[in-house]
């Protein structure tokens, strides 16, 4: 659809609260789901993300990967196994999760910003002790769970005008490598960022109050409400452990996190920069 220059003018001036708003603060954005997979969506992704730090926003990308992982360990002839949604990481999975997430995507996320005339560095969350972790579950195998997150790195990558893209591989003292839940890492470093906001992109619009009709979608909800609506069963099975980062960035300190639906072409910007929005936010009181 063809817009007159009057159109466009409008559309700026609509959006220049919003950006004002933004400018010169923190935004983490996990990225996930369909919009890793689909190119076009891809694309829409990566040119949102260089628009923000165009604007002053200080963008923060935080990405899994986990079918490119199957994807690879099915080359090699592993069977991929996941208990309660986590995968079950061996010493020979782990090498694997090492490989794909802080080499093969993260540096083709770089790239993709780099080509569509964004700076962006990969970082993994090995780099100058990011995330630290220990085990979470002796039966999960090398599956970590964050104990201390060290933002220095990132802050400096921010700091030279550069976009952190960070992949959710941490470590111990002893150099033992994690995998670790994107979900949980996002918030983690959303919460020791001090961030504006966090928006994890999902294959859902949101929460539904019924998940068949898209018009339920419930916009706002505070950070009290959340256990009553995991108890009704409006929260549940996989939107649980995500609802549940969450909850916890903003204890840790974020002042909004939003749900949004990463099939939408510019999601992104749709929810930070317009009155509507399109997912679910979630506040504190």
């Amino acid at each position: 659809m063809d817009i007159t220059n009057a159109q466009r003018a409008k559309i700026l001036v609509h959006a220049l609260p919003y950006i004002q708003e933004y400018t010169g603060k923190v935004v983490v954005i996990k990225y996930g789901g369909n919009a890793m997979i689909n190119e076009d969506l891809k694309d829409s992704v990566m040119r949102d993300i260089i628009l923000l730090s165009l604007i002053g926003v200080k963008v923060v990308l935080v990405h899994g990967g986990g079918p490119e992982i199957t994807d690879m360990l099915n080359k090699i002839g592993k069977k991929s196994e996941f208990v309660g949604g986590l995968r079950v990481t061996d010493r020979e999975t782990v090498d694997v999760v090492q490989m794909v997430l802080a080499g093969k995507v993260n540096k083709s996320l770089v790239h993709l910003i780099e080509t569509k005339g964004g700076s962006a560095i990969g970082l993994s969350g090995m780099d100058g002790g990011m995330i630290q972790a220990k085990m979470k579950d002796p039966a999960l195998g090398y599956v970590g769970e964050i104990t201390g997150i060290n933002a220095k790195p990132i802050l400096d990558v921010i700091e030279k005008g550069y976009i952190p893209v960070i992949s959710t591989v941490g470590c111990d003292s002893e150099g033992n490598v994690y995998n670790i839940n994107a979900d949980t890492a996002a918030a983690k470093i959303a919460g020791e960022l001090g961030a504006e906001s966090l928006i994890s992109m999902t294959d859902i619009s949101g929460i539904l109050r019924d998940k068949d009709d898209p018009s339920t979608l419930i916009p706002v909800i505070k950070a009290s409400e959340a256990p009553a609506l995991a108890e009704s069963g409006i929260i549940s099975g996989g939107m649980l452990p995500k609802v549940e980062c969450c909850i916890n960035a903003i204890k840790w300190g974020v002042n909004r996190v939003f749900i949004i639906d990463g099939r939408i072409p510019h999601a992104i910007l749709i929810e930070m920069l317009t009155s509507e929005g399109i997912g679910t936010m979630f506040i504190n009181e």
